[in-house]
C-alpha cells in the first residue's frame, strides 16, 4: 500500500498508485498521477494535469505543475509530462505547456535537477540530463540527451541545448549550442569538443577524433556555415556522430554559437 503521511492533503481525483510514498505536508492536486515508487519528501506541491513517471523521487519544497509564468496563459488546461527514475531537489520549478508551445512540457529520464533549477513551459527536455544549483530555462527550451547545464547558468527560449553538449557555470546561452561541445560565458561561446562525456558514453578514440575533426571544420576553417558542413559530409561520410552534428546545426532558427 502507499505509504501516505496523516498531513498530506491529497485532492479527489489525484491517482496514486500503491507504490508510492508521500511525506509529510505535501500537496496534490487533483488531475495529478504518480507511478510506481514515486517518493515525495516533505512540503512537495504538485499541481495541474501533471504525470510522474516511477521511481522518480522529489525533494522538499517543489513546486511541480504550477500555472506556466506567462501572460497570454490564460487558464488552458496544459499538461506535464515527467518520465521515470528522475532526482528532482529541493525548491525546483517545473511549468506545463501552453496553447500557443503544444500544450505540454516534457522531462524524460534518469535526470538530475539541482535545488533551484527551472524548467519553464514548452520546454522539452531528453534523457541523462544534468541541470545543476540554480540553472534557469526560459519557455520552449529543447534540451537533447546526455547535456550539462552547469549552476547559475541562463538559456534563452526557443533555445536548443544539443546532445552531450556542456554550458560551463555562470553561463548564458542565446543561440543553439552544438552537440558534443564546451561553451563558457554570456553571451555563450564554444570552446572545444566535450571529450569526457563522449567517453563516459563509451564512444571509442576514433569516434571522438571524427567529432573533434568536424568540430575544427564548423568552427576553425573560416568557411562560411554551408560550405562547412557540406566539407563534414565530404571529409566524414560514414561518421553518425559528424552527421548528427551537422543535421543540428542545420536546422537552427536562432543560430548557433560561435568560437570563443
Amino acid at each position: 500500500m502507499s505509504s501516505i503521511h496523516p498531513t498530506a492533503i491529497i485532492e479527489d481525483g489525484a491517482r496514486i498508485d500503491p507504490g508510492v510514498e508521500v511525506g509529510p505536508y505535501c500537496t496534490i492536486g487533483p488531475r495529478v498521477q504518480l507511478a510506481a515508487g514515486v517518493v515525495l519528501r516533505p512540503h512537495v506541491h504538485l499541481a495541474g494535469d501533471t504525470e510522474i513517471g516511477a521511481d522518480t523521487r522529489i525533494f522538499s519544497f517543489a513546486s511541480i505543475g504550477e500555472e506556466p509564468q506567462d501572460k497570454k496563459y490564460q487558464g488552458t488546461v496544459t499538461r506535464l509530462v515527467i518520465g521515470e527514475r528522475n532526482e528532482i531537489r529541493e525548491y525546483v520549478t517545473i511549468h506545463p505547456g501552453t496553447e500557443e508551445g503544444g500544450g505540454v512540457t516534457t522531462v524524460g529520464d534518469d535526470n538530475l535537477l539541482m535545488a533551484g533549477a527551472h524548467i519553464a513551459h514548452d520546454c522539452r527536455i531528453g534523457n541523462h540530463i544534468v541541470m545543476s544549483n540554480t540553472a534557469q530555462l526560459a519557455g520552449h527550451v529543447v534540451v537533447e540527451d546526455y547535456a550539462v547545464l552547469s549552476a547559475n547558468i541562463l538559456v534563452h527560449q526557443h533555445c536548443r541545448i544539443g546532445e552531450s553538449s556542456m554550458l560551463a557555470g555562470g553561463g548564458g546561452a542565446i543561440q543553439d549550442l552544438t552537440p558534443f561541445t564546451i561553451s563558457v560565458g554570456a553571451p555563450a561561446r564554444v570552446v572545444r569538443v566535450n571529450q569526457i562525456n563522449l567517453e563516459r558514453r563509451g564512444y571509442s578514440s576514433d569516434e571522438i577524433k571524427e567529432v573533434d575533426q568536424a568540430f575544427r571544420t564548423i568552427f576553425r576553417s573560416g568557411l562560411l556555415p554551408r560550405d562547412a558542413f557540406a566539407q563534414v559530409g565530404e571529409q566524414l561520410p560514414e561518421s553518425e556522430l559528424a552527421e548528427r552534428m551537422v543535421s543540428f546545426l542545420e536546422k537552427s532558427e536562432r543560430g548557433f554559437a560561435r568560437l570563443r
